[in-house]
């Protein structure tokens, strides 16, 4: 497990330490990986209702590029360098009309029923992507196959694995019990209630046998 404990480095934001690699992670470790199909499909909704569905081939259409950042899990982890190829979200919503806010909040879903809460500026920032592939390797079930919403100015649990739809809605959803709503990595904004360096530590302790079981039961799963 010590493969996966951080280490102290310089330049990273507060609170933050140098991982190695990037493991699969989750606060559902013992979960498998949903069962999803090869090609993304990408549902937008307002209020439920079903606006748009974007496929692999109009991602493509709107020309992916490839974008270099960071990734800050919440619990401490940082991996710097990640190269992640993609559209940017607020391009592929004005590529059906939506280059203004439908509503001033929207919710990402998975395919494993996860889901996070973002604000209109949030999501639409130059940075965050509907990612495809990461460096240079189409995504596989470790890192969200096949499309994964990346934001790289906010905490990990605002990158969405296995993204299925945006559903915008006029009034804020309810969020997790540890989501903070703007999740922004440079003001520590880790938790919802509690001050980001008071939860540092016990998160920083969950790391390890956190990354550890969740890529146990990804190898089960792959062989079972």
């Amino acid at each position: 497990m010590m493969r996966y404990w951080p280490r102290s480095a310089a330049g990273l934001p507060p609170g933050q330490r140098l991982m190695a690699e990037m493991p699969r992670f989750s606060d559902l470790p013992h979960r498998p990986p949903p069962t999803m199909p090869v090609e993304p499909r990408l549902e937008i909704r307002n209020e439920g209702e079903l606006i748009a569905v974007l496929s692999g081939a109009d991602l493509q259409a709107l020309g992916p590029r490839e974008h270099t950042a960071d990734f800050h899990c919440v619990t401490t982890w940082s991996v710097t360098g990640l190269a992640w190829t993609g559209v940017p979200l607020r391009e592929a919503l004005a590529s059906v009309g939506m280059s203004d806010a439908p509503a001033p909040y929207l919710v990402a879903r998975a395919g494993d029923r996860r889901k996070a809460v973002f604000t209109w500026d949030d999501a639409t920032a130059e940075d965050v992507l509907l990612a495809t592939h990461l460096n240079g390797a189409a995504l596989d079930d470790r890192h969200g196959a096949p499309l994964r919403l990346v934001s790289p100015g906010q905490y990990g649990y605002k990158s969405v694995k296995h993204l299925i739809a945006v559903d915008f809605r006029a009034e804020q959803p309810p969020t997790m019990s540890k989501e903070h709503l703007r999740a922004r990595v440079a003001l520590e904004e880790r938790h919802p209630r509690l001050p980001g360096s008071l939860v540092r530590l016990p998160y920083r302790l969950m790391i390890a046998p956190t990354a550890y079981v969740a890529e146990r039961t990804l190898r089960r799963s792959r062989i079972g």
